[in-house]
C-alpha cells in the first residue's frame, strides 16, 4: 500500500472517532506512581498544551500514547478500537508519532536521507533512487516554507530546523497524532515563529497535536484546549479560552503563586570575593572588570552570542582567557581547570544539564560525590555511609522528590535534576557560585523553589554569579545587573535601577544604544 493510499486509510477510519482514547490510565515507577488515572480524547485538527510541574507526569503520558512505555492500567483505543498489546509499532502503524525535545537525527546524513531514513526509494535492482528522494525532499521542504537543499547534511541545521525535518517526516507517512514534547525549549524566537506556522499548518490537515510545555505564550499561541496534570492527576482539561494563565499556574502548582522572587535583602556591603580585572576571553576581544561580593547576587544580561556563558566558562577553567587577573578571596588565582576552580571554593552550574551537569546513568547519590569525591573517599575506597548522610542531608534541604538516593538521576523530573546539580556543590563548602540558565527547562513551581534556594545561599554568604537569558529572573532575583555586550561588560544597573525601566535599559545597553553617559561599571 502506498503512502497516499495509507493516508486515505487512516483518514476514513477516525471519521467519528478520536484518533487515540485513553480512560483510567495508571503507572508507576519503582512502587512511585507516576499517573493516576488519567482519562483523555485527542481530536483531529485540535492543539492540546499538556502543562503541569516537572514530575507531574507529562512525559510519561506521552511516552504511553506514543507506546513507548506500557501503562500498568488502563483501557487505550484508536478510533474507537480498543488495543491490548499497544506498543510503539502499533502506535506507528496507527499515525502516532513523537518529535521529542532532545533530536537524534544522523548528522551525517542528508536532509533527504533523514526524511525517507527507513523507507528509501529503491529501483528494481535494490539500488537507492537518490535523486528520486531528493526531488521529493525538495517538494516536501517547498511545501512547509523552507528553503533548504535536500543534500544539506543535517549536523549543518540548527536544532529548530532539525525539528521540522523531523516533523516533515513523521507527517509524509501519514500521521494523526503528532505528540511535540517541549519544542519551543532550545530553538531562538525568530524559529518559534516558523514553529507555530506549522503546527497551524498542521491543524488545518486534520492533524492531533498534543505538546507539552510549561510557557504561557506558547499555550496561547498554539492550543485549542489546556490540560493540567499535578502529581500524576488530571487536574484541568477545558478550552484554552476558558482559562487565564493564572488559573493554570494555580492548578499547576496547587496553590497561589504570590511572589514568585524572594524578598532581595541588600549585601553591598559584604566582602568582594571574585575580582575581575582586565580579563579577556578567548573568542572575544573585549576585557572584563567586575566585582562580586559575599552574599551579593550578581545578574548577567545581554543578547544571545553576548558571551556570558563563555566568561563563566572562562572563570572556571573550561575556556581559556588572556591576560588580566582574577581574585578569589583576596587570592591571584591562574584558573587553568576546573580543579583549581574547585580548590578555590568555587563551584559551576552549567547552561546544559544533561551533557555538562550529570553523569545521567549515575545515581542521586554518586553524583552527589562527584564534586567533592576527596571529601568522601580515604585512598580508593569511598566512604560511602558518610557520603549518604551528608548527599541526604543537602537533597532534603532541597526538597528533591526522589525514591531514594539510589534511584538513576536520568528518571527524575527536569527541575529534580537541576536540584542534583546544584546540591551536590553543596555537600561541600562554597563561596563563590557560577549560575548559567539555573532555570532553563524547569517549570514555574521549581523554578519559584530554586530562586528560594539561590536566595538561601546568598543570605549565607555565598556570592554568586549568575548568566540569564530570562528577564524577569535576571531582574527579580539580582542585587545588580551586568550587561554583557560582544564579550565585555557594556553597562550596570544598580539595585535602585532594578525597576519597571530596568528590561528597557537592560536592552538598550545590550544592543549599544547608550553613548557617552555609561556610569564606570562593576565596581
Amino acid at each position: 500500500m502506498c503512502d497516499k493510499e495509507v493516508r486515505m486509510h487512516r483518514d476514513d477510519a477516525y471519521a467519528g472517532e478520536p484518533p487515540f482514547s485513553g480512560r483510567g490510565i495508571h503507572k508507576a515507577f519503582g512502587g512511585i506512581p507516576v499517573l493516576k488515572g488519567i482519562d483523555l480524547d485527542l481530536h483531529p485538527g485540535e492543539v492540546v498544551a499538556l502543562a503541569g510541574e516537572n514530575g507531574a507526569g507529562k512525559s510519561t503520558l506521552m511516552k504511553i500514547i506514543a507506546g513507548q512505555v506500557i501503562a500498568d492500567m488502563g483501557d487505550l483505543s484508536i478510533a474507537g478500537v480498543a488495543q491490548h498489546r499497544f506498543n510503539s509499532v502499533a502506535a506507528a502503524r496507527a499515525g502516532i508519532a513523537i518529535v521529542p525535545q532532545e533530536l537524534a537525527p544522523v548528522p551525517d546524513m542528508t536532509v533527504a536521507e533523514n526524511i525517507f531514513l527507513g523507507r528509501e526509494t529503491t529501483s528494481a535492482a535494490v539500488f537507492l533512487r537518490s535523486a528520486a528522494m531528493r526531488s521529493e525532499s525538495r517538494r516536501l521542504l517547498r511545501d512547509f516554507g523552507l528553503d533548504i537543499d535536500p543534500r544539506t547534511p543535517m549536523r549543518d541545521l540548527t536544532v529548530a530546523m532539525q525539528q521540522i525535518i523531523e516533523i516533515i517526516k513523521i507527517t509524509t507517512v501519514g500521521a494523526r497524532v503528532i505528540l511535540l514534547d517541549e519544542p519551543s525549549s532550545a530553538i531562538s524566537v525568530r524559529e518559534v515563529d516558523r514553529l507555530y506556522q506549522i503546527i497551524d499548518r498542521l491543524r488545518g490537515e486534520g492533524v492531533a497535536i498534543v505538546l507539552t510545555t510549561h510557557k504561557m505564550e506558547e499555550i496561547r499561541a498554539t492550543a485549542d484546549r489546556v490540560i493540567v496534570l499535578r502529581d500524576g492527576r488530571l487536574i484541568v482539561d477545558t478550552a484554552a479560552a476558558g482559562i487565564t494563565d493564572d488559573g493554570i499556574v494555580t492548578a499547576m502548582i496547587g496553590r497561589e503563586l504570590e511572589d514568585l522572587f524572594p524578598v532581595r535583602v541588600s549585601r553591598a556591603d559584604g566582602e568582594p570575593v571574585l575580582e575581575v580585572s582586565g580579563v579577556t576571553v578567548d573568542g572575544f576581544a573585549s576585557s572584563v572588570d567586575l566585582t562580586v561580593r559575599a552574599g551579593e547576587i550578581v545578574g548577567l544580561a545581554g543578547l544571545v552570542g553576548a558571551g556570558r556563558t563563555e566568561l563563566l566558562e572562562a572563570l572556571f577553567g573550561i575556556r581559556g582567557r588572556r591576560g588580566g587577573e582574577v581574585r578569589v578571596g583576596g587570592r591571584v588565582l591562574r584558573i587553568q581547570s576546573p580543579r583549581t576552580a574547585i580548590a578555590a571554593r568555587m563551584a559551576f552550574v552549567p547552561e546544559d544539564r544533561k551533557r555538562a551537569g550529570l553523569v545521567l546513568s549515575m545515581s542521586i547519590r554518586d553524583n552527589g560525590i562527584l564534586p567533592h569525591l576527596s571529601q568522601f573517599s580515604v585512598g580508593s575506597w569511598v566512604r560511602q555511609r558518610a557520603a549518604t548522610r551528608r548527599i541526604d542531608e543537602v537533597m532534603q534541604s532541597m526538597r528533591l522528590k526522589r525514591a531514594s538516593l539510589s534511584q538513576s538521576v536520568s528518571l527524575l523530573s527536569g527541575g529534580n535534576q537541576q536540584k542534583v546539580v546544584l546540591g551536590r556543590w553543596l555537600t561541600g563548602d562554597i563561596r563563590l557560585l557560577l549560575l548559567d540558565e539555573p532555570t532553563r527547562g524547569v517549570d514555574i513551581g521549581a523554578r519559584s523553589e530554586m530562586y528560594r534556594i539561590i536566595a538561601d545561599l546568598a543570605a549565607s554568604g555565598v556570592a554568586i554569579l549568575m548568566a540569564s537569558s530570562d528577564m524577569a529572573e535576571v531582574i527579580g532575583l539580582s542585587h545588580r545587573v551586568l550587561v554583557v555586550r560582544e564579550g565585555g561588560i557594556a553597562g550596570e544597573l544598580t539595585a535602585d535601577e532594578l525597576d519597571h525601566t530596568a528590561q528597557d535599559a537592560i536592552f538598550r545597553h545590550a544592543a549599544g544604544l547608550t553613548h557617552g553617559n555609561d556610569k564606570e561599571v562593576a565596581r
